[in-house]
């Protein structure tokens, strides 16, 4: 049987394109850490979703994704039927010309909770709603490296809308799981405040951005695998969501976990697949014999 070193996992056809796969071994310690984060959600409060792969690019736009992020933007559009006979398949660059494109309709997020906002549009939500999502990301970037940095991952985000105090609280005590779980698997993580323009550029929720970061990130050596982030108000007005208690706007915040980062950061640790899975369960079960046996709250 061969095993996949450190220096190889996930260097698959696809890496270079930013597309690479996951063997059998990869699979596994992809889900149990995808199952491990859904369960700190669940045993939140959260209720677990699905939200579809594509979203309305013109949603986006109302959320200003296209004015922030155009250096990630990733867009889909179906062959134009006439287009393409004029303008055919380039087979030399292995791509479809625009001109024979329908316009692009639709976009593929970034990240899994803009879906989860559109989701909530325009409803009252209870003070302490939480939610927790798995979804296939998509970001253009100068170049592709493995499971390090890829056009196309998986992001399980744990999402707080509602009152301001839940979308804070929920920050503090999941940057603790994070911190709890890091120590319990060996892994240093540096936290370190990153800066994500949610906010309108130039006005004075920018200039108060810019004095209080709205976005913290865990990096292992030098790669963000998990962050937690604030939006205040942002999203609840865009989209807006409202609050059954005061009828104001929610505010939201999220934490996400980029899995495909993990298994990088996890396989380079500790040495390959069967030594990474195994530092997750043993993590996993030494977390909750101390919350078994504490009087606090469950990590």
């Amino acid at each position: 049987m061969t095993v996949t070193t450190p220096a190889h996992a996930g260097e698959t056809a696809g890496s270079t394109r930013g597309l690479p796969s996951l063997g059998p071994e990869g699979t596994r310690l992809l889900r149990l850490l995808d199952d491990t984060f859904e369960s700190w959600g669940v045993t939140a409060g959260a209720r677990p979703m699905t939200m579809p792969p594509l979203l309305p690019a013109a949603d986006l736009a109302k959320l200003d994704y296209y004015d922030n992020f155009p250096h990630q933007a990733v867009l889909a559009a179906p062959l134009d039927l006439e287009g393409r006979l004029t303008t055919p398949f380039d087979g030399e660059h292995g791509q479809w010309p625009a001109a024979a494109l329908e316009p692009a309709g639709l976009g593929l997020p970034s990240a899994s909770c803009y879906a989860v906002y559109l989701d909530h549009r325009g409803t009252r939500v209870a003070d302490d709603t939480l939610v927790t999502v798995c979804s296939w990301c998509f970001r253009k970037e100068t170049h592709y490296e493995g499971m390090r940095r890829q056009l196309g991952f998986r992001m399980r985000e744990i999402v707080a809308i509602g009152a301001r105090e839940h979308a804070e609280t929920h920050l503090g005590d999941f940057t603790a799981r994070i911190q709890a779980f890091a120590a319990a698997l060996d892994l240093p993580l540096r936290r370190e405040a990153a800066c994500d323009p949610f906010f309108d550029k130039g006005g004075s929720k920018a200039l108060l951005q810019r004095l209080t970061p709205v976005k913290h990130e865990f990096l292992y050596e030098d790669l963000a695998i998990a962050s937690v982030n604030t939006h205040r108000n942002f999203f609840g007005d865009r989209c807006d969501i409202t609050l059954e208690s005061t009828g104001g706007p929610a505010f939201t915040s999220c934490v996400a976990f980029g899995l495909e980062r993990w298994l990088s950061a996890l396989t380079r640790r500790h040495g390959g697949w069967q030594a990474a899975t195994e530092a997750v369960l043993a993590a996993n079960a030494r977390l909750r014999a101390d919350a078994s046996g504490a009087a606090g709250p469950v990590i």
